[in-house]
């Protein structure tokens, strides 16, 4: 659907289904050996994501990059840390992993017992900030650019900016668009890039739309910033771009 048809049945969830549609027939070779979509295997917990929390407007929208091995790939849910997601979220559902696993890379759903360092931060700074879910996203809302979770042979994340050109040409394509129509439903204000692909593709799709494009440090314990009060970080960084939290 193009930007000149009608969208007034669109939702988060029609988005979604059409960039399935577009993702199935790529393929990607060595040294990627598995591919995971969490859209379609824990697609329950975060069609459960989008009803509760994607109610437009959004004034900020924060955009990650990919899931996580132990986050959005176990649960669904953007930076989707069990222990966050559960208990802060209030989200619980059933999880079927994908038929084809790295074996260092298990899919175990809500029974993971793994925690991801960037879901973690992420909406630990959320439910300090703004206490409740509610208060969090009558304002904001996060979502990854790509849904797919790329493995090599040895268990090693391939990210999307890694991946052969020819492969990454279409992905891009296709999560650019679904990137900019979800900016377009949620009529948001802000776009902030959680790290710089992030912010690099927000502004690269989002040519033309009325918004304020920006940056925060990744929560990843691999970023040394990130490792020294990220919550404190982030918040200034948000205040320069001139989003608000209260």
């Amino acid at each position: 659907m193009s930007e000149n048809d009608s969208e007034s049945a669109v939702t988060l969830h029609t988005i979604s289904d059409d960039l399935l549609n577009d993702l199935r027939p790529l393929h990607f070779s060595p040294p990627v050996t598995h591919v995971y979509n969490p859209l379609e295997y824990a697609r329950e917990p975060y069609n459960q994501y989008l009803d509760r929390y994607a109610k437009p407007p959004k004034t900020v929208v924060l955009i990650g990059m990919n899931p996580g091995p132990w986050g959005m790939t176990q649960t669904g849910i953007p930076f989707g840390e069990v222990k966050a997601v559960k208990e802060w979220l209030g989200i619980d559902a059933s999880v079927k992993p994908p038929g084809r696993l790295h074996p260092n890379r298990p899919v175990q759903g809500f029974l993971c017992k793994r925690s991801e360092v960037s879901g973690r931060r992420l909406w630990g700074w959320a439910r300090e900030t703004f206490d409740t879910p509610q208060r969090f996203f009558s304002r904001f809302f996060v979502a990854n650019y790509c849904p797919l979770l790329f493995i090599e042979e040895t268990g090693h994340n391939r990210t999307p900016d890694h991946l052969k050109v020819d492969e990454r040409k279409p992905l891009l394509l296709a999560c650019d668009r679904a990137l900019r129509r979800t900016i377009r439903y949620l009529s948001a204000r802000y776009v902030i890039g959680i790290g710089r692909f992030a912010e690099e593709r927000a502004r690269s799709s989002l040519i033309g739309l009325d918004v304020v494009i920006g940056y925060i440090a990744h929560p990843s314990s691999a970023n040394p910033k990130s490792n020294r009060n990220w919550k404190e970080l982030i918040t200034r960084q948000l205040k320069m771009i001139g989003v608000q939290l209260f």
